[in-house]
């Protein structure tokens, strides 16, 4: 998907025992955000856990036995490593495009002509390509896209998307939070702007995930099972009991306490349904993915073998 703390949610190493389990995540993101508090408030006592930058393509390094990534990127080291697994959801999360009004964008047709920020071979660019082609027909020809940075706390510098919104360097932009609140605000609020979303087109699905050597071994696959019932844990907090939360994720992640119960709302946490419903939606998010990286699409069986619901199964019943 993409490529700062608070002591008791950032666990780099817990303790020197070298059995523990090693999770590759982006830690500047919200999404990782369950993976460190298991880890330091839920894992089991006699148990390490530590997280290291990256995500699933460090899946290739037999020391790394998780990685959190977006359903993007979990498809794309797919095409060359068919090993990989998706194992459970750890949030999914409506993104969002914010467009200024005063560019004469009231509709995603408006959008005809205009420049849009995204980031190139990321989840957030997937949305915008989805959701400007679903919603209003448009084709990539139709519309110019932007780069640029994304911007987690105010003030954001002249080459992030909310800075370039404010500028008119760009009309509107599609990306991750917290970027999309501040490019509310670098406008002037909710009146100067209109937002655009469409989970049924496209949310990021970020996940849970493993290889298939790491689940067959049984003392990894003991401690993988674990973890995931102290995700579970985790998740009943996030989901039930935010105001605990707020302050140690927003000190994590770089970003305001304020801005961050703006954006909550759009994070469902875990654990999420592996069943049908998603792997359709992987499977229509694939198609779209194999068109641009001029692949073939994943048959149904495989998308089936990449999502393995074993662990949760095995979790739940501990």
């Amino acid at each position: 998907m993409r490529i700062l703390h608070f002591i008791s949610l950032v666990p780099t190493v817990f303790s020197l025992q070298a059995r523990g389990l090693k999770i590759a995540c982006s830690q500047q993101w919200i999404e990782h955000t369950p993976l460190a508090y298991a880890a330091t408030n839920f894992y089991k006592a006699d148990d390490t856990a530590s997280l290291i930058s990256g995500g699933v393509p460090n899946l290739a390094d037999r020391s790394v036995d998780l990685a959190g990534n977006a359903e993007t990127q979990g498809l794309k080291n797919y095409v060359q490593h068919k090993n990989y697994r998706l194992i459970g959801i750890i949030v999914e999360v409506t993104y969002r495009l914010v467009a200024n009004k005063a560019a004469g964008i009231a509709t995603l047709a408006d959008l005809r002509g205009k420049r849009i920020g995204t980031i190139a071979g990321t989840s957030a660019e997937v949305f915008v390509r989805q959701l400007l082609a679903t919603g209003a027909g448009l084709s990539q020809t139709d519309y110019t896209t932007v780069n640029g940075n994304v911007c987690m706390r105010e003030p954001c510098a002249a080459n992030t998307f909310p800075a370039q919104l404010r500028d008119r360097k760009i009309d509107a932009f599609g990306v991750w939070e917290t970027a999309v609140e501040l490019g509310i605000r670098a406008l002037g609020g909710e009146d100067k702007v209109v937002v655009f979303k469409n989970a049924s087109v496209y949310r990021e699905v970020y996940s849970l995930y493993s290889t298939e050597e790491k689940l067959r071994d049984a003392g990894t696959r003991q401690r993988i099972v674990q973890f995931v019932r102290a995700l579970n844990q985790t998740y009943e907090v996030f989901r039930n009991s935010p105001d605990s939360v707020y302050t140690t994720v927003a000190q994590t992640v770089g970003v305001d306490v304020p801005v961050l119960k703006r954006v909550w709302a759009d994070h469902i946490w875990g654990p999420g349904r592996l069943d049908k419903e998603l792997i359709d939606y992987l499977e229509r998010e694939d198609q779209y993915l194999a068109r641009v990286d001029r692949r073939q699409p994943f048959s149904r069986a495989e998308l089936e073998r990449f999502v393995d619901t074993s662990v949760y199964e095995e979790a739940m019943q501990g």
